[in-house]
C-alpha cells in the first residue's frame, strides 16, 4: 500500500508540474524550462521505480501477456521518447535556464517546431496514458475520500495485481 501512495503522490506532483509547464504563458518561459528540466530528473525517477514492470512485461510482451500489458508498454515507451524529444530540443532552443548557467545556442526554428510537435504528442499520449490507469487513479482518490479498507492483496485476481504494481 505504501508503495501505491508513493506512486500517487509522484505521479500527482508530475501531472501538475506538467500542466504548468505546458503553459508557458501562463507560468513564463523561465519557470517552463526550470520545471522542464526537473519533470525529466522526475521522469528519471519514475522510471526507476517502475523498472521491474518494465522489464517483466518488456521479456514477455510477445509471449504471454495482457493486452493491455502489451498497450500499456507501447504506450509508455511512446510517452517517453515523445517527451525525451521534448526535453532534448527544450534544452537545445532555451532562453532563459541555459544562459543563466552560461551557455548560449544558435536559436533553430526547426528544433522549435519539433519541440512543440514532440510536446503536443506527449500531451496527447500523457491523456491515453492516464486513460488506461484511470481505474486505479479513481481508486486511490476513493481511497482518500472514503475510510473503507482497501481490497487485500493476497485476495487480488493476478491481472489487479499487476494493474496495482504499474
Amino acid at each position: 500500500m505504501k508503495q501505491n501512495w508513493r506512486n500517487f503522490l509522484i505521479d500527482g506532483a508530475m501531472f501538475i508540474a506538467f500542466l504548468v509547464a505546458t503553459a508557458p504563458r501562463f507560468s513564463g518561459l523561465t519557470i517552463h524550462e526550470w520545471l522542464g528540466l526537473a519533470l525529466a530528473a522526475t521522469i528519471i525517477t519514475h522510471l526507476l521505480l517502475h523498472w521491474n514492470w518494465i522489464v517483466t512485461v518488456g521479456k514477455r510482451f510477445f509471449a504471454k501477456t495482457t493486452w493491455r500489458s502489451r498497450l500499456n508498454y507501447l504506450l509508455n515507451a511512446i510517452l517517453f521518447i515523445a517527451f525525451t524529444v521534448t526535453v532534448a530540443t527544450g534544452i537545445f532552443i532555451s532562453r532563459e535556464a541555459l544562459p543563466m548557467l552560461g551557455l548560449t545556442m544558435t536559436r533553430d526554428r526547426a528544433l522549435e517546431v519539433l519541440h512543440h510537435q514532440a510536446s503536443d504528442l506527449t500531451v496527447l499520449v500523457l491523456g491515453l496514458h492516464i486513460a488506461i490507469h484511470w481505474s486505479w487513479i479513481a481508486g486511490m482518490i476513493r481511497r482518500i475520500f472514503s475510510r473503507r479498507k482497501p481490497q487485500a492483496r493476497a485476495t487480488m485476481t493476478p491481472a489487479r495485481l499487476e494493474e496495482v504494481n504499474q
